[in-house]
């Protein structure tokens, strides 16, 4: 029974919550790997192919970022409704528009077929997939973390964060396959394949979504009458604060794997002069070091304490990009994985902690506004221009360590804002006992604890 007197859930739920988030992890970066790969191989000359070769790439890549910017919307909107209406639905939501998004592109007539058209429809489905990825993480990352006793939730959150490296490792698999295709079945019908796929992991993630029950603390929440009424006024009055620090807090990780997963494809073949084929032989095998080391985060984290193990992995960012730079310029292939090896473990150590520690930094009612937003507008610092200001930074300098100094200054902005970012007491996510509403908002003994 809960703290209200309600039925607790069910046993096999927690791990159906981790299922389920799971998969929406995996269809989600899936979805923005393919994208963010076909960006850099392909995009360039289907949808703006008129262009000087660079700028086709920065368009190209921008439309990469402009998912990015589609996120804080969406963070907003899917997370008034999830901090509202409940996690559960929400979620279905969000996964249903992403897949939708992510299976129009394989559907897109090309620059040739449509003109000016073509890159509009690109883009727009290119927000589309933005908007529903605002709200889809953080809601897959509460429905884990309130489905899991305490004393596990850096554990179990952290597996939901191998559904990063998983769909990864799918999106990069799935398209070394296309590549092996002759150059002019690639450009005219192959590069679609990746994105059509894609129904099949929705419709999985669907189904799994759909058999799940309501989050316990949502429930909970709900039952005392704590549910805001506008949830994104009240983060931003009384945990301010807080999202700016998480938003600072993630840029490290945000950086380090855009770059690592996306940008290197194009650095290995600009400035080392490998093919395609061989940078993505170098990164699959190195993605199975965040598969081990993410839950190995997670696990330390529950016995060390979330804030230490994500300030090891964010220090250890600082120096990494250096040395991976550095053995990527020896252009053989072990030093290379070995380069990718030792920034992935790095990124794992910080990332894996990533939903438990986040997360609890809300208030329960407050959460999926909180988190969804804080982690967002991260995103965007981070993730989104990433490619782009790495792009330039090689094209002004002509040399790797501009972009190393990057990677390490976002770094350190991200120790500084751990060293002030800290959890809340148990007590504090949701009270014990009911308390008197205060203008449909949270009560003032939460509000004083926040």
């Amino acid at each position: 029974m809960t703290a209200t007197g309600l039925p607790a859930p069910l046993p096999g739920q927690k791990n159906r919550a981790l299922v389920a988030g799971w998969l929406g992890t995996t269809v989600e970066y899936y979805d923005f790997s393919i994208y963010g790969l076909a960006s850099s191989v392909v995009f360039a000359e289907l949808f703006f192919p008129h262009s000087d070769p660079l700028i086709g790439t920065l368009l190209a890549l921008s439309t990469f970022a402009i998912g990015f910017i589609a996120r804080p919307v969406g963070a907003v909107v899917f997370g008034h409704f999830g901090d509202r209406m409940g996690r559960k639905s929400t979620l279905v939501a969000t996964l249903g528009l992403m897949g939708f998004a992510t299976f129009a592109v394989g559907l897109l007539p090309t620059y040739d077929q449509a003109g000016w058209l073509a890159p509009v429809l690109l883009i727009t489905a290119r927000l589309a997939q933005g908007f529903s990825v605002g709200g889809e993480y953080g809601g897959a990352i509460l429905m884990t973390i309130e489905h899991a006793d305490r004393a596990e939730r850096g554990f179990r959150g952290s597996l939901l964060n191998t559904g990063t490296s998983a769909g990864l490792l799918l999106a990069n698999l799935v398209f070394l396959g296309v590549l092996q295709l002759p150059e002019d079945q690639l450009m005219a019908w192959g590069w679609r394949l990746p994105f059509l796929l894609s129904a099949v992991l929705v419709g999985v993630g669907l189904f799994v979504r759909l058999k799940l029950e309501e989050s316990p603390e949502f429930v909970e929440i709900k039952a005392q009458n704590e549910v805001d009424r506008l949830p994104v006024v009240d983060v931003f009055r009384e945990c301010g604060g807080r999202v700016l620090l998480v938003a600072l807090g993630i840029l490290s990780t945000g950086v380090a794997f855009t770059l690592a997963s996306v940008y290197s494809l194009r650095y290995g073949q600009t400035a080392l002069h490998l093919s395609r084929d061989t940078m993505i032989a170098v990164l699959l095998p190195a993605t199975l070091v965040i598969i081990v080391c993410v839950p190995l985060a997670g696990k330390l984290a529950d016995q060390f304490g979330n804030r230490s193990v994500f300030l090891a992995g964010a220090v250890s960012l600082i120096g990494l990009p250096f040395v991976w730079f550095a053995l990527l310029q020896t252009g053989e292939y072990w030093l290379m994985l070995l380069g990718f090896t030792l920034l992935f473990i790095g990124y794992s150590a910080s990332y894996g902690v990533v939903p438990a520690y986040f997360s609890q930094v809300f208030p329960a009612r407050l959460r999926f506004t909180g988190m969804s937003i804080g982690f967002t507008l991260g995103l965007i610092a981070g993730n989104a221009f990433a490619p782009d200001i790495a792009a330039y930074l090689l094209h002004r300098t002509g040399g790797w360590l501009g972009i190393a100094v990057y990677m390490a200054g976002v770094s350190v902005v991200s120790v500084v804002a751990g060293l002030f970012l800290r959890e809340p007491s148990e007590t504090s996510a949701v009270p014990s006992t009911p308390a008197p509403q205060a203008a449909g908002r949270g009560t003032p003994q939460l509000q004083s604890e926040v």
